[in-house]
């Protein structure tokens, strides 16, 4: 039996990185939201990693913050300590990562849902989903009954959750939290397609337990760089993070008893993530290698556990044991939380719009591990996509499509919906074939103009972002306007950074082309170089240094826009299509894309085939009646999507 216990316009199931950002943006944009989490002390918890960010990654954290996401700002608020990676590579893979305190990330993030307006947070498991009329009907374990008009699924990996340890398995969420036990049989049973995922996390360590004396010191950058362009003065790095490294002892306890680990053994059935494997995947995977590195990173300022990075394991606790002490520095190291595998139930995101609407079933939206993706930081660009989108639907606005050519999340999300996933998915620089347009310093550039329209950048923050627009084409103009003589103390800049010297008038643009030179190398004869902030003169280098190769992708862009113009409309018959090849004919009628660029991207369909579709289309019809609108895979027209230059 149950009871009526209210209504809202949006529900969020789940309050992790996705349901947190998702939740917000409904409220934000004026909807009534509701969060449920099985456990309130479990909003925002950072049960893997405790840190936010990373290769890509911190590229989503500062477009979700762009776009008026909290991820961002709440990292700002308790980091520990604040690296940006791959500075010695190309601009196109900076990407900032940031170790956080995990306790402190959690409680704020739960303070800012209780202090939302329009948001009720609310511990309680939904474990009923069925529609009623033009809404859905959610159902605790208490017997409470919601009505939504529209519901966005964010469980990550409590649904159907089971931890394994060597061989014990029993049913739990993460960090020992009760798992969603029931709700998957009711998505079963509407008719979701459902399947098994795994990830991992490594063991908790005591501090005091470990011999810091001969291992590498990892530092923070001086000056810190946030996340967050509201975060105008970061405060300084708190902590340090320590490196150690595998070695054949290792490696050889782990082989001895890889018989013993569930992965090996088929007692798990789901599939674990690729691009971040257990130690013992790594040792049997890589087995040439001969040792594997680790990070020794804080919790949090107000706890001593450690977190061993990159020694994820399903081994039983004795193994974990020995293995752990045969590692330089953790020779006497005493384990707090062993190590574990959790398996999850999570959805095939074919099944979705770039909304992140499901197809068949209007008002219902996933986001996050639910959707096989892996990560917070994907988990929480998500979340903000299926939030706003849940809010545009329902105040009957438009739909705000991200594509992949305007941001990470764009390229996320098309990703899932169009290839689907085969094993947690997880964002990295090399899945964007624009990665040089979509750097992380020009995040605010692509997104804030949609975040302000949309509603979720306030009017302080759009000023301060037009002012540095405007900043940004002032130095640019300058740049190309001053010339320098070519005196013996630029000569001497230039020699010593390995450059030719001129002999004649220089332009600082000209000069700020050569990779040998920088803003910083120019200061002494620069002199009349205006007060910006750091962050408009390194926007400003990198496309002067890079001009003709981000020229280069936007005509790319183009034309890639230029095909996802053309669109294709449910009705199509593609077995009725003579020339299509049979399997591209099957993966066209399972994904129903929207549009030629997305048809072109589905695994199996080759250019051949694009080609085919062209020739139709031009003999048939666009699937569109000139209005502007487009088909989404559900055959119904959509309105026109105000961010059509993203």
């Amino acid at each position: 039996m149950s009871y009526f216990a209210g209504n809202c316009d949006v529900a969020v199931i789940g309050a992790g990185h996705a349901g947190i950002e998702a939740g917000l943006a409904a409220a934000r944009l004026g909807c009534s939201a509701m969060v449920f989490t099985i456990n309130l002390d479990a909003v925002g918890n950072c049960p893997c990693n405790p840190s936010i960010g990373g290769t890509a990654k911190g590229h989503l954290v500062r477009e979700i913050d762009a776009l008026g996401g909290e991820m961002g700002r709440t990292a700002d608020a308790c980091f520990l300590q604040s690296r940006m990676l791959n500075r010695g590579k190309g601009p196109a893979v900076h990407s900032l990562r940031a170790q956080i305190d995990r306790r402190e990330y959690s409680k704020i993030m739960k303070h800012k849902l209780e202090l939302q307006e329009n948001l009720q947070l609310k511990q309680a498991e939904v474990v009923d989903l069925t529609r009623e009329g033009e809404a859905w009907k959610l159902t605790t374990r208490m017997g409470a009954a919601y009505i939504a008009k529209a519901v966005i699924l964010a469980t990550g990996t409590y649904l159907g959750g089971r931890i394994f340890v060597g061989d014990v398995s029993y049913e739990s969420g993460p960090d020992g939290m009760f798992p969603a036990a029931f709700l998957g049989k009711s998505l079963k049973e509407l008719g979701l397609s459902l399947r098994r995922f795994k990830t991992g996390t490594p063991a908790r360590v005591l501090r005091s337990s470990i011999d810091f004396t001969d291992l590498e010191v990892q530092q923070g950058d001086d000056p810190v760089i946030p996340f967050s362009y509201d975060t105008e003065t970061p405060g300084p790095n708190r902590a340090v993070c320590y490196v150690s490294w595998t070695n054949d002892e290792t490696k050889r306890i782990i082989l001895e008893n890889i018989d013993r680990s569930p992965l090996y053994g088929g007692k798990i059935e789901g599939v674990g993530p690729r691009y971040c494997p257990s130690i013992e995947d790594k040792i049997v995977r890589f087995s040439d290698k001969p040792r594997h590195q680790l990070f020794i990173e804080p919790c949090g300022l107000d706890t001593e556990e450690m977190y061993l990075q990159g020694l994820s394991s399903s081994l039983p606790e004795d193994v974990q044991v020995a293995f752990y002490h045969s590692i330089k520095g953790l020779e006497h190291v005493q384990i707090m939380r062993c190590a574990y595998a959790i398996e999850y139930d999570c959805v095939d995101p074919i099944q979705m719009e770039a909304t992140l609407e499901f197809t068949d079933f209007p008002g219902l939206y996933g986001a996050g591990q639910f959707n096989g993706s892996s990560g917070y930081e994907e988990a929480a660009a998500q979340g903000l996509v299926a939030g706003i989108n849940a809010a545009r639907k329902i105040q009957g606005k438009p739909p705000v499509i991200l594509d992949r050519a305007g941001s990470y999340i764009g390229t996320l999300v098309d990703d899932l919906i169009t290839k689907g996933v085969s094993d947690p998915y997880r964002m990295m620089t090399s899945r964007s074939e624009y990665r040089l347009v979509l750097r992380q310093d020009n995040a605010d550039e692509r997104l804030t103009p949609l975040g302000h329209e949309i509603g979720l950048i306030g009017e302080g923050r759009w000023k301060r972002f037009c002012e540095k627009q405007a900043q940004k084409t002032a130095e640019l103009q300058r740049a190309c306007q001053t010339v320098f003589s070519p005196t013996e103390e630029l000569n001497e800049i230039l020699v010593s950074r390995g450059t030719s010297p001129v002999t004649s008038g220089a332009r600082l643009s000209d000069l700020l082309r050569r990779p040998e030179i920088d803003y910083k190398a120019l200061t002494p004869i620069d002199t009349a170089r205006p007060d910006y902030p750091d962050s408009v003169f390194e926007n400003v280098e990198i496309e002067l240094k890079y001009e003709g190769y981000i020229k280069r992708q936007k005509a790319d862009i183009a034309e890639m826009r230029r095909l996802e113009q053309k669109l294709l409309s449910k009705g199509i018959d593609y077995s009725q299509i003579g020339g299509l090849r049979l399997e591209a004919q099957e993966k066209l009628q399972k994904v129903r894309p929207a549009n030629i660029g997305q048809a072109g991207r589905i695994s199996g369909v080759s250019p051949a085939d694009v080609s085919v579709l062209l020739i139709w289309l031009a003999k048939n019809g666009d699937g569109s009646d000139g209005s502007g609108e487009w088909f989404g895979k559900d055959g119904e027209k959509h309105g026109a999507n105000p961010e059509n230059a993203s």
